[in-house]
């Protein structure tokens, strides 16, 4: 746990430092490719926890794959009471990821950067976060559940 963490949680006692969980398990990250050139970014979000939307930041290695900037979704506004109005994730947030220059079959790292809160009052510091994501060579088509069979 983090000094940052550890000094927040201290006025609360042990008790309550015992059952926050870690950030990387109340903020997991993971990338998947979706396309050729569009990777989903993904935060799935414990119950009880929540991530602020202007600390959420994406950056990829080689930085020549050129990430397009993404639009995140608006987020449930909520005040907090040191920074005001603010818009939050709970739950699963995706991010389709885009990117300019990547060659079929290329493998990227996501970075993702985000902070978040528990509802028991408690802050975490910035976390970074990785995923490596091999593209596709072509286009990823989804499987279709009721045309598994070539003959209906």
């Amino acid at each position: 746990m983090g000094l940052a963490l550890m000094l927040a949680t201290a006025a609360l006692g042990a008790s309550s430092t015992s059952d926050l969980l870690p950030p990387e398990r109340a903020f997991p990250f993971t990338a998947r490719a979706l396309g050729p050139q569009t990777v989903e970014a993904r935060f799935n979000v414990a119950d009880g926890y929540y991530l602020y939307r202007d600390k959420i930041r994406f950056q990829v290695e080689p930085a020549s794959a050129g990430l397009v900037a993404s639009e995140l979704p608006a987020g449930k506004v909520k005040h907090d009471e040191f920074f005001g109005n603010v818009a939050t994730y709970r739950g699963v947030l995706r991010v389709d990821l885009a990117f300019k220059s990547v060659a079929p079959g290329q493998r990227i790292v996501i970075k993702a950067e985000s902070q978040g809160c528990a509802d028991a009052g408690i802050c975490y510091p910035p976390l970074v976060q990785t995923a490596t994501v091999t593209l596709p060579a072509g286009t990823v088509i989804p499987e279709d559940p009721a045309k598994k069979s070539w003959f209906n």
